[in-house]
């Protein structure tokens, strides 16, 4: 009996490099006839519907073709130029895509990736980006100046291995070797000029001009909407079909450079199976990723094999398989013990009265006294009478605070302007400037007035303090913790979140801590501004200290960890 040979990864590239080629001639051949044709319906519109004239004759026609002709060229010669010089930086726009911040380890790993990969393949400069979503998604671009750049999601960072990460930044790599990235970023950019046209022309269901408006006008705009709906689909379906090529292509040239295909067969399927789904971002651009962009979908069915701008998802990993040679469910079997062993080997995290020892809790008590004995300002209200005492923290940041507005410092027994006070003047300077009033205060617990340490929480750097374990951490950063799973929690903890759930966020009526016991007001470690007891977001309503100054939250101990908490055990 004769043996079946399984094809490698070089056989696989040269079939799809030919069925790609073939394909992106007849989309360049329809293109210029779908340009030529919405054109002459517009004009056979115009002709039509805004004047006397009857159809077109043939010798009209053959005026009009060389018109025709014309006009796709130009419009052809416009969108090569757009999406060279400016598609990718669209793009990068449009994702909110940043460098990465190499002082964040997860980060600093996928630079590095970055970096080995791109020895591999011979390639002078990969640029590197990271998207802030907690989807699963990579995709490759072609800057304007010819450099590559790789941009991976938040989600993927957190849930991939080193050897996938490896894998996924192949696989686009090899997109960019073989003149994918820049083919198919221009293919997209022509289909999505047809959708757009068809959603600037598509008719309203009630008609906003006046009742004598011409129907031969709003027909002729039906007639071109149709025009464009249809040139639209083609054009889609033919993008699909080369994107659909290319990624099998691109599959088996990561190979060639990672030489793991188990590990992008893993990639794949985590993608599949988890969100992908990258934001409001047109789907015409579907292509560039390594996963179709959407959360769910049927892609083995007929239509999903027809319209979905990705091989289906196991004929990848079958063809990824072959490549090891093992079996797709062998694969998937791993996926799955690769995520339980992750999941073992998560830290348990203590709440803090679990970390607690004797006479540690005095620490801020005798630092709220050393506060108390500072307040020594009042200040007279819009009604005539003296509020107070406050701190000068407290004091200026008062919402009726003027430096017009009668002051008394009852250390000094003077009454008089906030102006004339030198020590009010040099704070309202320092708290322009973006600084403490009080400079021995800075980088100190807002609750402990002792020093923040700097440290890291699943690879993200933070500031922490010693005592309370209240956290100091930029905004920005939490969504990058929050897609993490290095820790795991307590019991304690667990049910501490399950309390505050259930009595807080199933009925947020008002705005409290999680910890009630401490107190509302306290002032930025970093700039020296008064926080604001705020949501986290608007689907998490956890009440967080925020400095709308610099951007930074105060995590209160247990509340970061109960953030964390209620959001991997959200119901979907």
């Amino acid at each position: 009996m004769k043996r079946t040979r399984r094809p490698d990864f070089y056989e696989i590239q040269r079939q799809q490099w030919k069925k790609s080629l073939f394909l992106l001639l007849v989309l360049f051949v329809f293109y210029f006839c779908a340009i030529g044709f919405i054109t002459f319906v517009f004009l056979l519109s115009f002709g039509v519907f805004f004047a006397e004239t009857l159809f077109p004759t043939s010798k009209t026609l053959m005026t009009i073709f060389p018109i025709l002709t014309g006009i796709a060229i130009l419009i052809a010669a416009f969108h090569f130029y757009d999406a060279k010089m400016f598609g990718a930086k669209f793009i990068r726009k449009r994702m909110q895509a940043k460098p990465p911040d190499l002082s964040d380890r997860y980060h600093k790993q996928f630079a590095n990736t970055v970096e080995e990969i791109r020895l591999a393949t011979g390639l002078p400069k990969v640029t590197p980006y990271i998207i802030p979503s907690f989807a699963i998604n990579s995709m490759a671009l072609m800057e304007a100046n010819k450099t590559p750049s790789i941009m991976v999601t938040e989600g993927l960072l957190a849930e991939f291995t080193r050897d996938e990460i490896q894998a996924v930044i192949a696989h686009e790599l090899a997109h960019v070797l073989r003149g994918d990235t820049f083919y198919i970023t221009l293919v997209c950019s022509l289909a999505n000029f047809f959708e757009r046209l068809r959603h600037a022309v598509e008719p309203e269901t009630e008609s906003a001009g006046p009742p004598g408006q011409s129907q031969q006008s709003r027909g002729g705009v039906v007639l071109l909407f149709i025009a464009l709906t249809i040139s639209s689909f083609i054009m889609h379906l033919l993008s699909t079909l080369i994107s659909r090529q290319r990624e099998i292509l691109a599959d088996a040239a990561a190979v060639e450079f990672s030489r793991n295909p188990k590990a992008l067969a893993r990639a794949i399927y985590k993608a599949h199976l988890k969100n992908s789904f990258v934001g409001d971002f047109n789907l015409t651009y579907s292509p560039l990723f390594i996963v179709p962009p959407r959360s769910k979908g049927d892609y083995e069915s007929f239509f999903g094999r027809a319209f979905n701008s990705h091989p289906p998802l196991m004929r990848r990993v079958k063809l990824l398989a072959d490549m090891v040679p093992t079996k797709p469910a062998k694969i998937i079997e791993e996926v799955w013990e690769i995520q339980k062993n992750r999941e073992d080997a998560r830290d348990v995290l203590l709440a803090q009265k679990e970390r607690r020892i004797g006479g540690e809790a005095q620490k801020p008590q005798q630092a709220e006294t050393q506060i108390q004995e500072s307040k020594f300002w009042s200040i007279k209200d819009a009604k005539g009478t003296w509020q107070g005492p406050y701190s000068l923290e407290e004091l200026l940041f008062l919402p009726f605070f003027t430096p017009l507005i009668p002051i008394k410092n009852q250390q000094e027994g003077i009454v008089a302007q906030a102006r004339e006070f030198p020590q009010i003047r040099i704070a309202r300077r320092r708290i322009l400037k973006k600084k403490p009033i009080d400079p021995t205060r800075q980088n100190q617990c807002p609750r402990c007035r002792i020093a923040l340490k700097e440290t890291f929480y699943e690879g993200v750097p933070l500031k922490v303090c010693p005592d309370c374990r209240g956290k100091l951490i930029d905004s920005a950063l939490v969504d990058r913790i929050v897609a993490r799973k290095e820790i795991d929690f307590s019991e304690k903890l667990v049910q501490k979140a399950r309390i505050f759930r259930d009595g807080y966020m199933l009925n947020p009526t008002q705005t409290k801590k999680i910890n009630p016991d401490v107190s509302p007001k306290i002032f930025c470690p970093n700039c020296g501004s008064q926080m604001l007891l705020r949501a986290y977001n608007y689907y998490y309503v956890i009440p967080v200290d925020k400095c709308l100054s610099c951007h930074k939250i105060w995590f209160d101990s247990d509340e970061m960890e109960i953030l964390q908490i209620l959001i991997e055990h959200r119901t979907t």
